[in-house]
């Protein structure tokens, strides 16, 4: 038996894994961008003008990919809510040390700008791992990532390269990458946090992501951001 895969899950899932962005996108904010207020809602709109138009414009280049409301297999658990991933931590002290798994865009284990013992939305998982609040941790990048060579979801080997640097022999023991697998099976999942992340998800598709939270029944740590 695999006890690592029938151990109970906290399921993480950034909304960037579904509401992601094409090949050849050269002002994408998955290029890496910071998570300010002007890149949370104000820039997708200067890039719709841009492009001559309103917000609909962007959906060729930032496409929602599958489907999302695939997530309503997880009704009944607990939901929460959060703007950014920088409220993971208040999510995992809830709970009890243990799996987790990050469907995300991505990997959340090392930020190279900022101070890196301070919890962000792009190192929360990395310091999880060293701090003991994560004892296994797995990021499942999306599918759509296998078509996009500037994802870091797209060479697998070449992430993992950048990523075990910053990492003892034990912690990357503990460090999983995936991508497109399934989502983790519901009787697994001991809870849920979904994360907004508006400065990397086109706001076209915010409907769907308040859609999702009230039929969750999503408590939020952080509101998520109205934008249209």
């Amino acid at each position: 038996m695999n006890t690592k895969r029938a151990s109970p899950v906290l399921l993480s899932i950034d909304w960037d894994h579904y509401a992601g962005m094409v090949e050849h996108v050269f002002d994408s904010p998955f290029w890496g961008t910071p998570d300010l207020e002007y890149h949370r809602a104000e820039r997708w709109w200067d890039l719709a003008r841009k492009r001559g138009g309103g917000l609909e414009v962007l959906q060729q280049d930032f496409p929602l990919y599958g489907d999302p409301l695939e997530l309503l297999q997880y009704s009944g658990k607990p939901v929460f809510a959060a703007l950014s991933h920088d409220s993971a931590w208040e999510w995992l002290a809830r709970f009890e040390a243990g799996r987790v798994v990050n469907v995300d865009s991505h990997h959340d284990l090392f930020s190279l700008s900022g101070d890196p013992e301070q919890v962000r939305p792009g190192n929360w998982a990395g310091l999880g791992i060293r701090r003991g609040k994560i004892l296994d941790y797995t990021c499942i990048y999306p599918a759509w990532h296998e078509d996009v060579r500037v994802t870091e979801g797209f060479d697998l080997e070449r992430t993992w390269q950048e990523v075990e640097p910053h990492f003892s022999a034990e912690e990357r023991e503990r460090i999983h990458l995936e991508r497109g697998g399934p989502l983790p099976d519901p009787q697994q999942v001991q809870a849920v946090l979904l994360v907004q992340s508006p400065a990397w998800t086109n706001p076209l598709f915010d409907g769907v992501f308040f859609e999702l939270l009230e039929k969750l029944q999503g408590t939020c740590l952080t509101e998520p951001l109205r934008r249209v």
